[in-house]
């Protein structure tokens, strides 16, 4: 039977790639669409496709009247975390696109969805080779004691860091925590310019005009260094296949799994 899902950010750069091949899949079902601007249109319309019999709605607890399988939330990050919550509460299992998120926010939806027997999967990047930079990141620093991130996007990026690197410097936090050869309280000048601590690492946002999305997780021992980068280009294609892998292993998960590379590297 096709997973019935429903798409929030459906218009947007990656919720509408993500519409557009759930609505020619056969394991798929579009259900419902929420776009706020777009609302009362057809989603297939809104997108340039033919008319798909599913009306845009302006809100996630009205398209959750339809019933629902999945909601996979690519919105913004002021709207992400009520979304998966509302849709907890609707008996519905979500994936995560969107960033802005932080771990406090992900311990929360993870005890309501276990509370509820529900799944949530939430990845800062679904790209296949955004998750093998980080899996030879979080590789790296088993055996690098000192590390910092650069986190690249483009001028009108309102969320520092990107999702996709503060996931990255969380799970570095976990890993351990790098060494610091000067203690920030013994910097001369500005402290802040050796960026912000996330859970212990140090992580400098650049938000300029010609940047996609790019990040580079930096190692260093005495006379060498490892880099390990990605970036990302302009069109929103490589996401579709994690966001999707993710719908359908969401189907069998309780509780939160954050990641791409937890699902592509399950060991």
């Amino acid at each position: 039977m096709a997973i019935r899902v429903c798409v929030a950010g459906a218009t947007g750069w990656a919720g509408a790639a993500v519409t557009r091949v759930i609505l020619a899949s056969a394991d798929f079902t579009l259900t419902g669409a929420v776009a706020r601007q777009q609302a009362g249109n057809d989603i297939g319309a809104s997108l340039g496709l033919q008319p798909a019999g599913v009306l845009v709605q302006p809100t996630v607890a009205s398209a959750l009247r339809a019933a629902t399988d999945v909601l996979i939330d690519y919105t913004l990050p002021d709207a992400v975390k009520e979304n998966a919550l509302t849709a907890l509460a609707h008996g519905v299992r979500v994936v995560v696109g969107a960033s802005g998120l932080t771990a406090a926010d992900y311990a929360e939806i993870d005890q309501v969805a276990r509370e509820r027997g529900l799944g949530v999967i939430a990845a800062g990047n679904f790209s296949i080779t955004a998750a093998l930079a980080k899996r030879f990141a979080l590789i790296a620093a088993r055996y690098v004691p000192s590390w910092e991130i650069i986190d690249y996007a483009q001028s009108t990026k309102i969320d520092a860091p990107s999702g996709t690197v503060r996931e990255l410097a969380e799970e570095l936090g976990r890993a351990g925590q790098p060494t610091l050869d000067v203690p920030l309280d013994q910097v001369h000048g500005s402290s802040e310019t050796r960026g912000a601590d996330i859970a212990g690492t140090r992580v400098h946002s650049l938000r300029l005009p010609g940047y996609v999305i790019a990040f580079e997780a930096v190692f260093g021992m005495p006379d060498e260094r490892l880099s390990v980068r990605h970036d990302a280009g302009a069109g929103a294609g490589p996401y579709v296949a994690g966001t999707l892998l993710a719908a359908e292993k969401v189907m069998r998960t309780i509780g939160l799994v954050r990641g791409l590379d937890r699902l592509l590297f399950a060991e």
